[in-house]
């Protein structure tokens, strides 16, 4: 679906810009953007580093490994980024940092930021950042419990939750409806051509074009994956009447596999 204002603004702060191009040029969310249904705007922070080798990271005082990125030239850039969004009629976005402290993102936070129409991204390398900056950030975001090598990966990987969101940029306007996570449970298994594989044969129920029967397949099914592999999901989450009983059923089903 083409239309000629952005839904989202997205500005990015990052020492390699060039990496955004895997987010820009490919795939659906790549489409997004040469639609125009997105605007992305990077700004790189050696264009406002007043050292003639456009240095912006430093040793951390009290020692220690590795370098941190200065103060400055984040900050500058947050600002350029503001006025620019400001200079396209918007409220100058919230800025989050992509960190490994920042609080876990799932689900329910990139539909919060969906609302947000307009962001700011630090995507921030080396050992972090000048803690002075701080005072500048809204919100840190974590996508794990690891550590990648910068900030780009976390902030394509924020970015395109967020753009698969928008309407007509999924072929299927039931896909991002059904993925999971999105009703609090994992996604059932899902099965194409040919009908038999390997001397695995596709469960009969999904030819049968029954489909409350089909429903209700993949209901349990997805409680089924749900408890095996994240039963910390279920256990935040208020069932149905209908999943009670269905979950139920799977774990008598999951008792008789097991004697």
């Amino acid at each position: 679906m083409k239309i000629s204002k952005p839904q989202f603004t997205f500005d990015v702060i990052t020492l390699m810009p060039e990496m955004f191009l895997a987010l820009t040029e490919y795939g659906v969310v790549g489409r997004a953007f040469k639609e125009k249904n997105v605007d992305l705007h990077l700004w790189n922070p050696r264009e406002f580093s007043h050292n003639e080798h456009k240095t912006v990271d430093d040793r951390p005082y009290g020692g220690g490994p590795g370098m941190l990125m200065m103060a400055d030239p984040i900050v500058k850039s947050i600002r350029a980024a503001k006025k620019r969004q400001e200079g396209q009629g918007l409220d100058s976005g919230k800025v989050i940092h992509m960190s490994p402290r920042g609080k876990p993102l799932n689900h329910k936070l990139v539909n919060s930021l969906v609302k947000e129409k307009n962001l700011i991204f630090i995507a921030s390398r080396y050992e972090g950042i000048d803690e002075r900056v701080s005072p500048w950030i809204d919100e840190e975001i974590s996508i794990g419990d690891f550590v990648t090598s910068g900030g780009e990966i976390p902030t394509m990987t924020l970015i395109d939750c967020m753009v698969r969101q928008l309407p007509g940029v999924l072929n299927d306007e039931e896909s991002a409806v059904q993925d999971s996570f999105v009703n609090g449970l994992l996604d059932h298994p899902h099965f194409t051509r040919p009908e038999i594989y390997d001397g695995m044969k596709v469960p009969d129920i999904l030819m049968s074009g029954d489909h409350e029967k089909i429903r209700i397949w993949r209901l349990k099914e997805s409680l089924r994956v749900t408890w095996i592999r994240r039963p910390d999901l279920l256990a935040e989450r208020l069932l149905t009447k209908e999943e009670t009983r269905l979950l139920e059923e799977v774990r008598g089903e999951q008792e008789q596999d097991s004697l």
